[in-house]
């Protein structure tokens, strides 16, 4: 995601600081503060978080201003890194997944990302919970009406630029537009006015994974702070806001915000990923002996929009030998065959998955009758999704299929079926902590007390030093 979004954003002199050095708490400083920050969210009444490129690195997403960050390496003269999976299969991880159970709770109030990941959006954060300040690479909007349209493809362009596609709705066809800033971009007012607004009623504000160097962003935790309320930093490397926070966390994110959900005891949920795909058949009106067919496997979000999950479909005829099979390589997948329109038959469907799938491929078993008749349908997106995710975690496996509707193709003769498949699960497991518990009662114990002051105040000289 980075690699291509570095590659796409204009050129500019000025990116602040890049590969400072990191700094680590040591194991019994960073354990009594995990569990500080767990009586701060425990005490709060308007949690907001403010999260940066630190909480996606899990997720096999580079960052930009850390040692081997994409910025940083691109200062020195070395290679880029190789992103570990498709940017498209980007998952959310342990944090993503812990806010968002936190938001489900009721604890966190607003999450304000400068990530254009859109993984906050994918672990369930709601939309009118979350200000994308930055952009999100999956997400698209009308210039006419301002509707927002989430993809399952990374969107070409940055710079709000026209992609190419129009608005669905038959009232508007307006130009959409990508969402992602360049750098002379402003911040959109649609995210910056809610992000504002939560910032200033925020009593706590946690800063996760940011190096808080992006104005105007940047400054938008320090509202809370002018209004008495406490603004915590988890970062690896020193931000400019540092002298700010009420608490200070060197250490990696995803092992903090699991300390910390491990003394709320609250659990942090799996995520299932659902993809949607499309099947289309079609057939001539005039009812001849012989009808030749075209079925279409392809994208929910228009035919020239990329399927990027799926990397090939055999379809196979068991009710009919005769009949070629076919493997399909090319996008959209399309075939075409001529049959006798009388005997209805079965295509076997095997759709097989690409780079980042916990699952190789699905089988579909697709019945094609020609009739007039043919039953319409509609489940409800939603609830067919909230079915397949409970069977997947159930089963503890991927590969589940269902259909979410079927209607008629206007203007010939024909059917679309829109359905859901689980192609990943992932669980995210606890990281280890100190056995030993530092704080009793919302206390710190005594015993210790004096040599934890000591080392905070070496590793406060330290930091003065790197920095």
């Amino acid at each position: 995601m980075s690699l291509g979004y570095a590659e796409k954003l204009s050129y500019r002199e000025d990116i602040g600081n890049v590969g400072m050095s990191e700094l680590f708490d040591p194991p019994h400083i960073l354990q009594a503060k995990i569990e500080e920050l767990a009586k701060f969210i425990e005490e709060s009444k308007h949690l907001v978080a403010f999260t940066g490129a630190g909480i996606s690195t899990s997720c096999g997403i580079p960052d930009f201003r850390g040692p081997t960050g994409i910025w940083t390496l691109q200062r020195q003269g070395k290679p880029l890194p190789k992103a570990d999976m498709p940017f498209h299969r980007a998952m959310p991880g342990l944090t993503h997944m812990a806010l968002a159970e936190l938001e489900k709770a009721g604890i966190l109030k607003f999450v304000i990302s400068q990530n254009i990941d859109g993984l906050h959006l994918r672990s369930g954060i709601p939309r009118e919970k979350l200000a994308e300040l930055h952009g999100n690479s999956f997400r698209e909007i009308c210039s006419s009406c301002g509707k927002e349209y989430v993809r399952d493809f990374e969107v070409e362009t940055i710079g709000m630029k026209e992609t190419g596609r129009h608005c669905s709705d038959l009232n508007c066809g307006g130009k959409l537009k990508d969402t992602v800033l360049d750098w002379e971009d402003a911040l959109p007012p649609k995210e910056m006015i809610p992000a504002e607004k939560h910032c200033k009623m925020a009593d706590l504000i946690i800063c996760l994974g940011t190096s808080l160097q992006i104005t105007p962003a940047c400054n938008l935790p320090l509202k809370s702070v002018r209004g008495g309320g406490k603004l915590v930093i988890i970062n690896l490397q020193p931000t400019p806001k540092d002298k700010k926070a009420a608490l200070l966390i060197h250490a990696q994110v995803d092992k903090v915000i699991a300390g910390v959900m491990q003394f709320l005891n609250y659990k942090i949920p799996p995520f299932v990923r659902v993809d949607c795909i499309q099947v289309s058949l079609s057939y001539p009106s005039k009812k001849k002996r012989y009808a030749k067919w075209k079925l279409r496997i392809s994208s929910i979000h228009g035919n020239k929009a990329a399927l990027p999950f799926i990397k090939s479909v055999e379809a196979s005829f068991p009710d009919r030998p005769r009949v070629k099979s076919a493997f399909l390589t090319d996008q959209p997948f399309k075939l075409q065959r001529e049959t006798l329109r009388s005997k209805p038959f079965r295509v076997f469907l095997k759709l097989n998955f690409g780079n980042g799938c916990d699952c190789s491929s699905v089988e579909l078993d697709y019945p094609i009758d020609f009739q007039d008749s043919t039953e319409y349908f509609e489940h409800g997106k939603g609830n067919v999704i909230e079915s397949l995710r409970n069977r997947a975690l159930e089963d503890a496996t991927c590969g589940h299929i269902s259909p979410i509707q079927r209607k008629q193709i206007s203007d010939t003769k024909g059917t679309y079926t829109e359905y859901a498949i689980v192609t990943s699960l992932v669980r995210h497991e606890y990281m280890a902590l100190e056995p030993k518990s530092l704080i009793s009662n919302g206390t710190i114990e005594k015993r210790g007390i004096e040599s934890i002051e000591v080392e905070a105040e070496d590793l406060g000289k330290r930091m003065k030093l790197e920095s």
